[in-house]
């Protein structure tokens, strides 16, 4: 019964939260056709970070802040996720708050041992790009080609591509922790063997299986 009890709050946890809705997230953003991620890019992509309801908010110093989760690509689909948190501040003449979803497409190898890296700059470690939208990556330019991140955000309906320069992204170790039972890096998670699926783990991996073959 302990262990059935175990089991169950993980279900119910934030981060199986984090899971379910980073896996919806990435389904309605594909779903949209026109507007989604172009297949040609994500059929090669090295991996895919969602954060969902990433908080952006402002009076002349904006800030932004968010938890979201990793996979990568493996010889049989994808790895388990692991957890990270993204976290920026920018200047400028704006106001107000709004929540939107933070989608990043990995292109190389090089860009994903960044990515899971202690600390990780965007712009800053890796070069990143707002990645094109619609049927295929026709429309992408020699930067967006080049670059080892796309960036991409959803916000009140609206999907493109984003600049994000210059936010950071950590590894959300009590995350992992909690979800997994044990102490572990984010590189462990999507590099090393597999250390267990949870619940919503299959929705995730889902997702992924189905858009980027």
């Amino acid at each position: 019964m302990g262990l059935s009890s175990f089991a169950d709050a993980r279900q119910d946890s934030e981060e199986a939260r984090r899971v379910r809705e980073a896996a919806t997230v990435f389904g309605e953003i594909m779903n949209a056709e026109d507007q989604a991620i172009p297949r040609a890019i994500l059929g090669k992509a090295e991996a895919i970070a969602v954060f969902p309801s990433t908080v952006r908010a402002g009076f002349i110093v904006g800030g932004m802040r968010g938890r979201g989760i990793i996979s990568a690509r493996t010889e049989g689909g994808w790895s388990a996720p692991g957890f990270l948190t993204l976290t920026g501040g920018s200047f400028g003449l704006q106001i107000g708050g709004q929540a939107a979803d933070i989608v990043l497409v990995v292109n190389n190898r090089r860009g994903l041992e960044n990515l899971v890296a202690n600390q990780f700059t965007l712009g800053a470690d890796a070069a990143v790009a707002a990645g094109p939208v619609g049927r295929d990556a026709k429309a992408a330019t020699d930067v967006q080609l080049r670059a080892e991140i796309l960036s991409y955000s959803r916000a009140r309906g609206l999907f493109a591509g984003v600049t994000i320069n210059g936010s950071t992204v950590r590894p959300d170790r009590d995350a992992n922790e909690r979800f997994y039972g044990k102490r572990l890096e984010t590189r462990q998670i999507i590099f090393g063997p597999a250390p267990g699926t949870p619940a919503p783990v299959p929705l995730w991996l889902e997702a992924l299986n189905k858009y980027t073959r």
